[in-house]
């Protein structure tokens, strides 16, 4: 029977000593002595999985939907230039001053056409470089750097150099853009400044959208009617608002703003008519007061007051972080209480 073996006590070693073997472990009787020492290498640990960047599908350079449409539009601009030079040919043929009344009414209809192109990309460029603004308040006020800050707040005073009401708010951000001041703070000394007077016109606005919208709903004997005068004011107040706060939409501004706006509203959950609307209703007691068409139309104005304050964080330049965000109940409160003081 062996003996058992004694453990080593700890030493060192190099690794060009004669008497150290390195090698993979064998049996004992393969080494020269006993006195060799032997260094068995142990197994690296596995190696990890590294995550493998999927490289971005290339994008291409035209699509065909684009192709399609570019190319359908060519046509009917080169048909309508057509049609035209025809109908002003014709005209001289028959007349000289046919021609050049035609031929100016042609220029002025051209005319008319690049000038409502340009508003409508002016206000299409407008909106971007709000919303562009929005984005840069939010990252300045999650990193907190000050030239982030002051530039958004430059930026917000240059947005509105030509509102003769914010006069004393400009100022009062001007004289302190040179100032230590953190970048989120600097972002929220503009919000008070120049959004708080903004804000308060702002609800002004959508609760007397509200109040026009619930009373001739209420009274208005044909749902189409109901549903045309809703789309006018609510289109009306969208525009109002982004008038408000700097923008210059044109219609396909109007229709970028109502888009955005109901998006916003499908976000927050508020494009239904869920309990809060009704408890809005109820929590006043007017279920026993009201009859059904007047609740109807108290329903439809609380639904454009929730339109409303969404096209309001749309086209604010600024997110909500020193101000309140305006609340449905503010909005709600005044429509009731029209509600009731006519009852």
């Amino acid at each position: 029977m062996s003996e058992p073996s004694r453990p080593r006590r700890p030493a060192a070693f190099r690794l060009d000593d004669p008497d150290v073997i390195v090698a993979e472990a064998a049996p004992e009787k393969d080494y020269p002595t006993k006195a060799s020492v032997r260094v068995i290498p142990e197994d690296e640990a596995p190696s990890l999985p590294v995550p493998v960047e999927v490289p971005a599908p290339a994008r291409r350079g035209w699509r065909w939907g684009t192709l399609f449409w570019s190319a359908l539009g060519g046509l009917l601009a080169l048909g309508v230039s057509l049609a035209v030079t025809q109908l002003v040919e014709e005209l001289f043929a028959r007349s000289e001053m046919l021609g050049f009344l035609g031929l100016a009414l042609a220029v002025l209809a051209a005319l008319a056409f690049f000038v409502i192109v340009a508003r409508e990309a002016y206000g299409l460029m407008r909106l971007a470089t709000i919303e562009k603004l929005h984005n840069r308040a939010a990252e300045a006020i999650a990193s907190d750097e000050r030239t982030a800050g002051r530039a958004v707040a430059s930026d917000v005073v240059s947005l509105f150099k030509a509102t003769p009401t914010l006069a004393r708010g400009r100022a009062n951000v001007e004289s302190h853009l040179d100032d230590i001041i953190d970048g989120r703070d600097m972002v929220r000394l503009a919000e008070r400044e120049l959004m708080a007077p903004l804000d308060r016109e702002a609800v002004r606005l959508v609760s007397a959208a509200a109040k026009r919208v619930s009373v001739v709903t209420a009274v208005s004997p044909r749902a189409l009617i109901d549903m045309g005068f809703v789309l006018v004011t609510t289109l009306t107040l969208i525009r109002r608002l982004a008038f408000l706060y700097g923008g210059r939409p044109g219609t396909l501004g109007m229709i970028r703003l109502l888009r955005l706006s109901i998006t916003h509203l499908a976000v927050t959950g508020g494009l239904a008519a869920g309990d809060s609307l009704i408890q809005q209703m109820f929590g006043h007691g007017l279920a026993a007061k009201l009859s059904a068409r007047l609740g109807e139309g108290v329903l439809n104005g609380l639904l454009t007051a929730r339109l409303g304050l969404a096209a309001i964080e749309v086209t604010r330049p600024l997110p909500f972080t020193a101000l309140p965000r305006p609340a449905l109940g503010t909005v709600a409160g005044d429509l009731l209480k029209g509600v009731k003081g006519g009852d």
